[in-house]
């Protein structure tokens, strides 16, 4: 899905691959002007490569262009001592390098303490308040990537400016033990380097090489964390299995069973065989086929394929008849554990079948036809349905209505048991499946198969097809939670954004289904719950009432002596594990103490201030923290979910390795080249034959490899994707781009501090003096908007418009207009008051707008903020604590902006003029101004007009159209002032005729338009008064642009 288009004041400009942004303006006025110079510009390029080809020798060679040898810069080595602050006396390096600039800061931060919460002299949270993110535990399966980077940069893009808002921020670090993932990948690993098993090695063995690959892994993706800037509080960080972590999990094991929510049950599950666990219906996805369709099977041999999206219809003969009865099924194989043949108590075809039963064909079994109006449409098929209640949801359903029995025909490996006959048992599901067919056309009970379309259950982690099967497992009622959740939502205690995930969050919640939360892994969480095994007595092990759970041995022994009475009994642990989500669903509250009630940190930290994550997990994991934590603390963990976008591929495909697209984020702040693209392709369990179509997907979309961007580039440009739609298609060539943009605030900064000269002292504050010059207040009232615009956008968590706010201060309003319109104002022949006032409102602008950037892109803000001078008494040790600017009325001057802004449209106008005829040098300027206040202004700003546009040799301001010579181009600026730039000998005057006579009947269409708008009966009456005002504007530029047109056909016929 792409982007949501966005005004375009509001969206930050796409960098281009070379590095020349695209100006974003914020009217369509400006736009329409920047159009036109960008034309004009065009014109300007042909006509020099036309002019060039002209002057070539005719048949002679071309000259060899001599090739710019570029001097290789040494390679960047970090010689500041881990921990200190990075020594600035030397000065700045000739260009912007990431990896120098983000050097060193990230330990200086974290040594001195910097991510730690700031409290009051008193260990309380500061009056500014509290802004607590509990980052999602990434899992320890493998690196991070790019997806990761976004939840990073979102998240600390929150905490630092927060931080700078002077709240006390706490941003806790953590990982996941993601127990299905981990094993599985750790499984894989030990197969593929050895052909070992966990069964090889046993339970013991294998949970001490999952817990090195934790080890490992967990050291690698702290790494990662870091390198991104993520301002966590380290000394709090969490693992999911921590001892800490893990009370609180059997604490909440044994609390819900306590309080009846918990219990056990032999219920259907979603088994996968490949993983050999059950999994949540969230861990299951439907896939929709349209009809017939053959698919690989993990498992199998890939050559093989079988066939699903297909409907088999075959015959039951009647016990004692030589009637039959005709079912279909997508399954033919769970025949093999058919109890029932349903049909409806109403349908007149099978009244006389009644009571009746048939044959199983294939085994000694006499199966009961059952009337059931719920389960049975008499319109559908045959009106007759086979029944299967250990193998199908709603086959299980009618099992338990009729007292059916219950017969398992599959093994946890996928193969079939004995219960399926002699002929199919130890036989694979699927190849029982052809084998079924066969027999049943054998035996002439086969009748056709035909297309169905439909779903079927996939693995979310393995890609294998989920088969309904009966396992005592223990289960969470999920009902009375989901209703306070419910509840409490629509109370307004909890607040979703966008607002379709809040729309999915009450579907979801409403029908929510009972929670599985046995898993047969051995890396986890074992479940707190003991069957008590007692001497001679016969024992039901579904059956949870002969089970205890106990939050130590001791105690569960001691429910176990209740259990049992006098009689010997022994304890015996369930083998299974927690499904992860149960111990990541407590994140919140687990990570600050519970269920220890009054450790200082659940009291200041709990509940959090936001949750961000990923719109994915938003049931997985947002909606078991707000069942759970509602239940065990009664306090929503968070009043905010922000649901982030799906990071894609440049073409919009999801991140998979075998397609060679997942990006990890340290690639891209260093880069790395083709071949070390491909090398990484075999640290992971890829096979040969995968790693190779990876290759070739990396070389496609990476044919140079990936160019080093730097974090901070990185950063911005997810920010910059992140303006509420569901996925972001990732191009590394944008993000590139605003590795250019880095290089240009790194660029501007320098040459600024070379008019901060060493006499120069910052005043005591920023407050304008009323002294300043006009483009002085422009910029200073730019960078207020600039301020206030980013505060309520990263209030709205709009990051899209916030880093747009920034881009477009730093780039079109500070480096484009004021560093180049302060230099007259800053030479030798400016007054010491004026040198001083540019300067300091320089120091303002460089100040305050690298504080603006800081949460977007930590390093080099902090790297240049670090060489400005101080203000008197401000002994501020990092930008990170510094103050975030804010609106400030003292820096509001709207007279000021519009009376620039006027100058600068005369200024991009005579810059286009110009580019249109091709003028390169010695351009003169007339601006035409027929009111008093005009001429001034624009008589006051000739210096800055002469500074902003390139290789003019003078601007006149004159009053009249006989103050302008003939022979100029011309342009409306408004209905009373006039843009000429004198073009006399350097064009085609026919052709000028020609273009003026076009533009002079669009010009008359456009006021015909307005003038018969402005003449219906009820315009004054109908019109609100804005409207009208912007009617009457317009039609008066019409008016000046048809006099000023039929002025210059005058005026160039003349000159002919």
């Amino acid at each position: 899905m792409s982007e949501p288009t966005q005004p375009a004041a509001e969206v930050p400009a796409q960098p281009a691959a070379d590095g020349a942004p695209v100006p974003l303006t914020k009217s369509a006025e400006k736009k329409l002007a920047k159009k036109k110079e960008n034309e004009a510009r065009l014109a300007l390029k042909a006509a020099k490569a036309a002019k060039a080809a002209a002057a070539a020798p005719a048949g002679g060679e071309k000259k060899a262009k001599k090739e710019k040898v570029k001097e290789e810069e040494p390679a960047f080595v970090n010689t500041t001592p881990k921990g200190e602050k990075k020594d600035l006396s030397e000065p700045m390096a000739s260009g912007y390098n990431p990896i120098a600039v983000e050097a060193a800061w990230y330990d200086w931060w974290d040594a001195q303490g910097y991510f730690s919460p700031q409290l009051t002299k008193d260990g309380e949270i500061k009056p500014e308040g509290l802004f607590v993110i509990p980052s999602p535990p990434p899992n320890v399966t493998g690196s991070l990537h790019i997806g990761h980077a976004l939840t990073v940069a979102i998240q600390d893009c929150l905490v630092r400016w927060n931080r700078m808002l002077g709240k006390t921020t706490l941003f806790v670090p953590g990982f996941d033990h993601a127990g299905i993932s981990t094993q599985s990948v750790v499984e894989k690993r030990l197969y593929k380097n050895g052909g070992t098993t966990r069964h090889d090695l046993g339970r013991e063995k294998f949970v001490e090489k999952v817990w090195q690959w934790k080890e490992d892994y967990q050291g690698r993706i702290t790494n990662q964390l870091r390198r991104l800037g993520g301002s966590y509080d380290w000394n709090r960080v969490a693992f999911t299995m921590d001892e800490r972590l893990s009370k609180a999990v059997i604490e909440t094991f044994c609390r819900l069973h306590e309080d009846g929510i918990l219990y056990r049950a032999n219920r259907l599950v979603n088994w996968c065989v490949k993983l050999n666990t059950t999994l949540s219906n969230l861990e299951v996805e439907q896939k929709q086929l349209n009809g017939r369709t053959l698919l690989n099977v993990p498992g199998y041999d890939v050559k093989e394929k079988f066939e699903f999206g297909a409907i088999t219809s075959f015959a039951y003969p009647i016990d004692g008849s030589d009637e039959k009865i005709v079912v279909a099924t997508t399954r033919p194989e769970t025949m093999l554990g058919d109890t029932a043949v349903a049909v409806h108590p109403e349908d007149p075809r099978y009244k006389h079948l009644h009571g009746k039963f048939v044959k199983h064909p294939f085994l000694d079994r006499r199966i009961p036809i059952v009337t059931d109006d719920i389960v049975v449409d008499m319109s559908f098929g045959t009106g007759a349905v086979k029944i299967t209640p250990a193998h199908d949801p709603n086959d299980y359903e009618v099992g338990v209505r009729h007292n059916l029995e219950f017969i398992n025909i599959l093994n946890d490996d996928g193969t079939f048991n004995e219960n399926a006959g002699e002929e199919f048992k130890g036989m694979k599901r699927f190849h029982a499946r052809v084998a079924v067919v066969q027999r049943l056309k054998d035996l002439g009970l086969y009748v056709e198969t035909k297309d169905n379309p439909m779903q079927i259950p996939v693995c979310l982690k393995s890609g294998d097809i989920i088969e309904p099967l009966l396992k005592p497992q223990w289960w969470v009622n999920c009902k009375p939670l989901a209703e306070e959740a419910v509840k409490r939502t629509r109370e307004g205690e909890l607040n979703i954004s966008p607002k379709a995930s809040e729309t999915e969050w009450f579907r979801w919640l409403e029908n929510i289904q009972d929670w599985c939360i046995s898993r047969q892994l051995w890396w986890g969480h074992r479940c707190p719950a003991y069957f008590v095994n007692i001497e001679g007595a016969e024992q039901d092990r579904n059956d949870g009432k002969n089970w205890v759970v106990g939050r130590t041995l001791e105690q569960a022994n001691e429910r176990a002596k209740k259990l049992a009475g006098d009689a010997k009994y022994t304890l015996e642990q369930d083998e299974d594990v927690l499904d992860t989500w149960f111990s990541s669903g407590l994140w919140p509250m687990s990570i600050m103490g519970w269920p220890e009630n009054q450790t200082p940190d659940l009291r200041q930290f709990y509940p959090s201030s936001i949750l961000e994550t990923g719109w994915d997990i938003l049931f997985f994991w947002v909606a078991r923290m707000v069942l759970l934590g509602l239940k065990l603390t009664d306090k929503m963990p968070f009043p905010e979910v922000l649901c982030h976008a799906m990071i894609r591929d440049a073409h919009g495909r999801k991140m998979s390795k075998s397609l060679g697209n997942v990006i990890d984020p340290i690639d891209v702040i260093q880069g790395l080249d083709l071949e070390a693209l491909h090398a990484k392709l075999y640290e992971g369990n890829l096979d040969e034959r995968e790693i190779q179509k990876a290759k070739a997907g990396q070389k496609k979309d990476f044919p140079k490899g990936i160019p080093q961007c730097g974090t901070d580039a990185l950063r911005f440009a997810l920010c910059a994707y992140s303006g509420g739609g569901r996925d972001i298609n990732l191009e590394i060539l944008r993000v590139e781009g605003y590795r250019k943009f880095c290089n240009k605030i790194f660029n501007a900064t320098k040459f600024a501090m070379l008019k901060l000269d060493e006499s120069f002292v910052p005043e005591p504050t920023a407050q304008p003096t009323g002294n300043e010059s006009l483009v002085e207040k422009w910029i200073l009232h730019k960078l207020n908007f600039a301020a206030d615009e980013i505060n309520k956008q990263l209030a709205d968590r709009n990051f899209m418009n916030a880093t747009g706010a920034a881009y477009n201060f730093w780039l079109y309003e500070l480096c484009d207009v004021y560093i180049e319109a302060m230099k007259p104002m800053t030479d030798e022949s400016a007054s010491e008051a004026t040198r001083r006032s540019a300067q300091q409102t320089l120091y303002t602008c460089l100040d305050h707008g690298l504080r603006l950037l800081h949460p977007f892109m930590p390093y080099v803000t902090e790297e240049l903020w670090q060489r400005l001078p101080r203000r008197p008494n401000d002994s501020t040790p990092s930008i990170m604590l510094s103050k975030f600017p804010t609106f400030d009325k003292a820096f509001e001057f709207a007279e000021a902006e519009h009376d620039f802004d006027l100058v600068f449209s005369a200024i991009k106008s005579s810059r286009a003029l110009a580019a249109s005829y091709n003028i390169q040098q010695g351009l003169h300027v007339y601006i035409r101004a027929q009111n008093d206040a005009e001429a001034a202004l624009f008589q006051s700003q000739v210096p800055t007009f002469l500074a902003l546009t390139k290789n003019c040799k003078s601007v006149e301001v004159v009053r009249d159209i006989s103050g302008v010579p003939a022979g100029c181009g011309s342009e409306v600026l408004t209905p009373t002032t006039f843009v000429h730039v004198l073009v006399r000998g350097q064009v085609d005057l026919d052709s000028e005729i020609l273009k003026c006579d076009k533009k002079l009947a669009l010009a008359k269409m456009n006021l015909s338009k307005i003038v018969k708008i402005e003449s219906q009966d009820d315009y004054e009456s109908t019109v609100p008064a804005n409207v009208r005002l912007a009617n009457e504007e317009k039609r008066k530029t019409f008016e000046a642009d048809i006099q000023l047109l039929e002025h210059s056909i005058d005026m160039f016929t003349q000159l002919k």
